[in-house]
């Protein structure tokens, strides 16, 4: 785990630039480190230390968005990783891919699946939950609820299984209870 020689540090550090490379997504110390922790590449400290190495010698820059900081790769450092990249095994660069493509997906439906409460008096909460593709919110639903803690589960259940009560909501909404023989269904 820990480099033996200038070769595997060289190496770290350009799986660290193809890592912040690949993602879609602005990604986070934390995202990182578990990335790299989960992959065995190489240790908490090190990830930590050549993070900071990296930023020192402008191949990333810690920036922030909402409160957030994440790394971006610099014109320098893009022009490193494009130079070197092959210095990187292939086998790591197909596991950085299909993680970052879990990793990205992930993100995607965090970002189009989306749950919020606020307390609107004393005795009742409103519960809002969405579906947005690209920007445009394809269905919205308002909730009056008695508790915080109702307002929570349900947002807590429209994270875990928002597929499955989006689609009964629809098929609900949709369907002919007259003639039950003649039900449409997504």
């Amino acid at each position: 785990m820990f480099a033996k020689n200038s070769k595997e540090l060289a190496q770290h550090k350009l799986v660290l630039l193809y890592i912040i490379y690949s993602s879609d997504f602005n990604i986070t110390n934390t995202e990182i480190t578990q990335f790299v922790l989960e992959s065995n590449y190489m240790n908490y400290f090190l990830v930590q230390q050549y993070l900071s190495e990296l930023i020192s010698s402008k191949f990333i820059t810690l920036l922030e968005e909402n409160k957030i900081q994440y790394y971006k790769l610099t014109e320098l450092g893009d022009k490193t990783l494009q130079y070197f990249k092959n210095n990187i095994p292939q086998t790591i660069k197909d596991d950085i891919k299909i993680k970052i493509e879990k990793n990205n997906l992930q993100k995607i439906k965090e970002k189009q699946i989306t749950s919020d409460y606020f307390k609107k008096n004393d005795s009742e909460y409103i519960v809002n939950l969405k579906v947005k593709e690209n920007d445009i919110i394809i269905f919205n639903i308002s909730l009056n609820v008695v508790s915080s803690k109702q307002a929570k589960h349900i947002c807590k259940n429209w994270k875990k299984n928002p597929d499955f009560i989006y689609k009964n909501i629809i098929n609900l909404l949709i369907s002919d209870y007259k003639n039950n023989d003649k039900d449409i269904t997504i």
